[in-house]
């Protein structure tokens, strides 16, 4: 636990004790700011840097004070200004004779970590000074060679200056010379850190235009102290020139001498080198070719070392520079670590370390060595560990699959007697004797998890589309088939290993062929018994599966529960009461899984058996209550009584639970404050808001029978079949058939003619929602959860978030909507969100680019379509359910705001018919815009035509309503209000004024513009609702006065503007049709439909369109 901080306040400066000390370190490790906060009203870094030179606290307490200030750098040091005391008390210190050489040690690794953090990176000249100063001490310290007593100070020191080089490229490459020369003169252990301190600084010098330079890379005229930062470290100039013959022959030089010292070095110093140096002879390959030669001649040997960093360092040699390598240079890497796998005394990770190198070089394997021809290699040794096993069969497996897909399962000669056999079989059963004692060992033990993890690894090696022929698997059905019939113990986990291949997507129909191969071979050749009952396991997953007849399983039950019922005795009673109940929890799986047809007869036969005979009350009543419901009940609510959940009395579950390929559960959230308050900070809405704010909806009760889902609004009728035709079709029960009355014949004019056509051509193209999928609409919206929030309710500290911490931020994984509404919307599907980042907040009022927001926002915000499929036009609401998944492993459950659809979303354009090409569609929208127009006319000759529908099974009439709208507005604002909502469903602009302005502003395209005294379309304005004028504004009377019953026709005919017409379908299979007069002060809107509820809506969404 943490310790509790103490309460009083922290002491002067200079009475800061060692338990003081202790204190402060503790609280500055733990990490937590409140603790922290208390010391900063005291300078820390003065006292820290005091107490490493008092005498009066303990040697072993000034470790911990440098570990804090190394670990607390970016608080202490907060400037550059900051960094010279740390530099003087380093200098002092190391001058001092009593601190011990360890403590030293650490303080100069302090420092030089210190300063990589502090200064910045790329560096900058203004920032030199502190690690000029740094540099300086540290080349103080290793600028004395073969000094005995200092030589551990002397290689950290080098190691420290190694790690600036590596922060600062070419930070030491002035000093190159100098450090050549202490490399040189260098014979205690301390040589190691100045080799790779030079090659380092080589590695950098390499890569650099200093490469090009005349004057000597490792030249020693500049003295080594005062240092000074050198001018490429600020900035890096691109040269082509090529290298100089002088620095070629040093650097030649700087390698043979880095060479020679290998042997000298550590085998992880040893992997640093020959890192530096395949960087180094890299840049150089093509000027001096023979130095690979000279590294593959030098590293070769060291495979056959017994450390595995020494054999890694041979491996990524040859990977690097494997043309150096000849073919036995190749076979003998192979053969090492064939052998390193093999030999026991080497470490376990050593030897799986092995088997991975020499699958995972493909330029070995593949190119140079046949993976087959290491087949042998590879079988697992008996006292192999188990870990070793696993990896060596997933070899074999390897190789198998491989030979099934080269030679088609290959064909291996055995011994006299043996015969012929595949080889992926001789493989597979070969490799197989190291965990053979799975047979007899319990089904919880490790040999047999690894058995039947080799099962599955053999068996998905193959290609799912080849596994059906494969030889593995053939050879593997019926190697379990035999496991199961000789060893009964082994059937769950059998019945474990055929779930792990259902429950995946790609093998699902491999486990499906495994269980058809248990019934075909396995269930005929099973005996009666009371031992039967240890392949229930089996017969369960073939009783779930529809894929299988169940003719056999529930022979061999009928036989069972006939053994059982003549076996029955006194010591027998709860064996049979057991089994008995069991038997019954089969034929329930298959009520639920299989069509009742399909099952009856032999169910009805084993049902019928068990309630007559079988000993056991419980087991008869039961069998009883299964059989009714099977008489009595159709198949589909049966399954649905059945999924209900309550098992039957005395019936065991199936739960398929094994102790192999177990899934940790999910853990549900028990909070339900949490759970009913995620509408707080997890936010669903609509991208494109409504123009309409619907706070009403208009619910129609259904005028048919009880059992007709339709209603009056859908009119869709089935078309009625002829008598002698209708003989010979069977009807299922509740299909609905609507008879029309019979008719005269009738007669048409061409022009009604003409308009019934252009209907059917329009209404075959609309397809019947009853037998094929309708039309869709899409609703985006967006989905996005407050952080801070968030982590209050779930318990996330986002207090350690700095301004970039989005690293930090809580998120949502496996996010499920669903989504479900009372208004007839159809099956909604599901949206599926894999992960969404919480939405940091905004604290004060920052200044924001414009534009850079909506990119922000993006990263914290996940784009949901609600798709609907409306089988009437009408708005509604939404309910939206969410399920997701928590980091900790909960699960968040709730509802969210309900999402709100207007008429608005209905909105739709008509669907051209296939035959109609991209230019003749405009015509072909005004024309139906005629037709509909006049279909939905009172007097219309058209109303008692049915229009069939694609699909051919439904036809619709036309019904249609009228309706008018006055919007007093200027005509300026009428047209950008069309342009902006209405422009996709214009179909025509009538008039020159108005077809004048509308050409001008060039947003309505594809539109026929049909100038004044051209238009077919005319309104006979005595009769119309609502005569125009254009020396008054327009306006609706209530009372008509009998003067003003005729109006002279100049008067009426006379236009101000201009005519929008507006088609818009309206699905399933309606229309919305708006003729709107544009005046100059006001706007007639004349409204036509053949769904009257929809009016309902329109006025309020014309007065908010024109609103806007």
């Amino acid at each position: 636990m943490e310790k509790q901080s103490s309460t009083k306040h922290p002491p002067p400066p200079q009475l800061l004790s060692a338990q003081d000390w202790e204190l402060l370190t503790d609280d500055f490790s733990s990490g937590a700011a409140a603790r922290r906060a208390r010391w900063l009203t005291l300078p820390v870094l003065d006292l820290a840097l005091a107490a490493l030179h008092r005498r009066d606290l303990p040697f072993s307490l000034k470790p911990l004070i440098l570990i804090m200030l190394e670990e607390s750098s970016s608080l202490l040091f907060p400037s550059l200004s900051t960094l010279p005391p740390l530099l003087d008390s380093l200098r002092a210190f190391l001058l001092s004779p009593d601190p011990p050489p360890s403590l030293k040690d650490q303080f100069m690794t302090s420092a030089t970590v210190i300063l990589i953090v502090t200064l910045p990176s790329p560096l900058d000249p203004s920032a030199a000074a502190p690690l000029e100063s740094l540099i300086g001490i540290l080349l103080a310290v290793v600028h004395r060679p073969n000094h005995g007593p200092d030589r551990q100070s002397r290689a950290v020191a080098a190691e420290c200056l190694r790690e600036l080089e590596l922060a600062f490229p070419l930070l030491l490459s002035a000093a190159a010379g100098h450090l050549w020369s202490l490399a040189q003169s260098e014979r205690t252990h301390a040589s190691q850190s100045y080799t790779l301190l030079l090659a380092s600084t080589l590695l950098h010098i390499i890569h650099s235009p200093l490469l090009t330079s005349p004057h000597p890379l490792l030249s020693t005229s500049l003295p080594l102290l005062p240092f000074n930062v050198p001018q490429c470290v600020f900035s890096s100039v691109d040269d082509d020139r090529e290298p100089t013959e002088g620095n070629l022959r040093e650097i030649r030089r700087v390698l043979a001498f880095s060479l020679d010292r290998t042997p000298a070095l550590t085998p992880c110093a040893a992997a640093e080198m020959v890192s530096a140096l395949l960087g180094i002879v890299g840049a150089l390959e093509l000027r001096v070719p023979a130095v690979t030669a000279l590294l593959k001649v030098r590293f070769s040997g060291l495979v056959y070392s017994y450390d595995p960093v020494l054999v890694h360092v041979v491996l990524t040699l040859y990977a690097r520079f494997s043309d150096a390598f000849t073919g036995e240079d190749e076979s003998a890497i192979a053969r090492r670590l064939v052998l390193l796998s093999k030999d026991a005394q080497m470490p376990l990770v050593f030897r799986l370390l092995a088997v991975h190198w020499l699958l995972g070089s493909s330029l070995l394997v593949d190119e140079r060595v046949s993976l087959s021809e290491l087949a042998l290699c590879f079988y697992p040794l008996v006292f192999d560990p188990l870990a070793l096993k696993a990896k060596k069969l997933d070899a074999l497996a390897c190789i198998a699959s491989r030979e099934e897909v080269l030679n088609a399962g290959g064909e291996w000669k055995g011994h006299e007697g043996q015969g012929a056999r595949p080889l992926v079989v001789k493989l597979f059963e070969d490799g197989l004797v190291c965990v053979s004692a799975f047979k007899w060992l319990p089904p919880w033990s490790s040999e047999t998890s690894v058995a039947f993890r080799a099962f599955h690894e053999f068996l998905i090696g193959v290609a799912p589309s080849a596994i059906s022929d494969s030889t593995i698997f053939g050879f593997l059905k019926g190697m379990l088939v035999k496991l199961a019939l000789e060893h009964p113990r082994m059937v769950p986990v059998i019945a474990a290993f055929v779930d792990r291949l259902l429950a995946c997507d790609v093998h699902h129909q491999v486990g499906e062929w495994l269980l058809q191969t248990m019934d075909e071979q396995l269930l005929p050749n099973l005996k009666l018994g009371y031992q039967l009952v240890s392949y229930f396991p089996i017969f369960e997953r073939i009783a779930e599966s529809d894929s299988i007849p169940p003719r056999r399983l529930l022979e061999l039950l009928t036989r069972h529960m006939a053994y059982l019922t003549e076996k029955h005795g006194p010591d027998t009673g709860l064996r049979s009461w057991s089994q008995g109940s069991k038997v019954l929890g089969i034929c329930r799986m298959m009520l639920m899984h299989h069509h009742s047809s399909r099952v009856f007869l032999g169910l009805s036969r084993l049902l019928g058996f068990t309630c007559q005979f079988f000993p056991d009350l419980e087991v008869r009543d039961n069998a009883r209550i299964l059989l009714r419901m099977l008489v009595c009940i159709p198949g589909k609510k049966l399954r649905n009584i059945l999924s209900f959940g309550e098992q039957l009395p005395g019936v065991s579950p199936s739960t398929h639970s094994s102790s192999f390929f177990q899934v940790p559960s999910p853990r549900h959230s028990q909070d339900l404050k949490k759970v009913s308050g995620v509408t707080s900070y997890i936010h669903l809405e609509r991208m494109i808001p409504l123009l309409v704010k619907q706070s009403w909806s208009l619910a129609l009760p259904s005028l048919g029978s009880a059992t007709n889902e339709s209603s009056y609004s859908e009119g869709i009728r089935d078309i009625v079949v002829p008598a002698s035709a209708e003989s010979n079709k069977e009807y299922e029960v509740g299909v609905e058939k609507i008879s029309l009355p019979s008719e005269p014949l009738r007669v048409m004019d061409s022009k009604v003619a003409e308009i019934v056509g252009i209907l059917r051509k329009h209404f075959a193209s609309i397809p019947d929602y009853r037998h094929m999928p309708g039309i869709k609409i899409m609703i985006p919206c967006t989905l996005s959860f407050e952080a801070e929030p968030f982590g209050r309710a779930w318990g996330i500290d986002l207090s350690a978030l700095g301004s970039d911490g989005v690293e930090g931020l809580p998120a949502l994984y496996a996010t499920t909507l669903t989504f479900s509404s009372t208004s007839k919307y159809g099956s909604i599907p599901p949206c599926r969100i894999p992960f969404l980042l919480g939405q940091p907040s905004k604290a004060g009022l920052d200044i924001i680019p414009i534009g850079s927001g909506s990119e922000e926002d993006s990263n914290f915000r996940a784009s949901v379509i609600i798709e609907l499929e409306p089988r009437e036009p009408m708005p509604g609401l939404i309910d939206v359910a969410i399920k997701a998944n928590v980091e900790n492993g909960q699960i968040i459950s709730g509802s969210l705001q309900c999402i709100s659809v207007g008429l608005e979303d209905m909105f739709l354009k008509a669907r051209p018919p296939p035959d109609i090409t991209e230019d003749g569609i405009p015509v072909y929208y005004l024309d139906l815009f005629h037709a509909l127009w006049d279909a939905c006319g009172s007097s219309s000759n058209t109303g008692r035509e049915t229009f069939p529908l694609s699909g051919g099974k439904g036809a619709a009439a036309i019904s249609g309503t009228r309706s008018v709208k006055l919007l007093e507005d200027t005509s300026d604002s009428l047209i950008n209000a069309v342009e902006k909502h209405l422009a996709p469903f214009v179909v025509s602009v009538i008039g020159d004024p108005l077809v004048n302005a509308v050409k001008t502003n060039g947003i309505l395209r594809d539109v026929v513009f049909i100038e004044e005294g051209s238009s077919e379309f005319t309104i006979d304005d005595a009769n119309a609702l609502v005569p125009y004028s254009d020396e008054q504004p327009l306006q609706l009377q209530y009372i008509q006065d009998e003067h003003d019953s005729t109006i002279p026709p100049d008067t009426t005919n006379k236009k101000s503007m201009g005519m929008f017409l507006v088609l818009i379908f309206l699905p399933p299979r309606f229309h919305l049709l708006l003729q709107m007069e544009i005046g100059n002060v006001s706007t007639l809107v004349r409204i036509r439909t053949d769904h009257w509820p929809c009016l309902a809506y329109v006025d309020e969404f014309l007065e908010s369109l024109f609103s806007t």
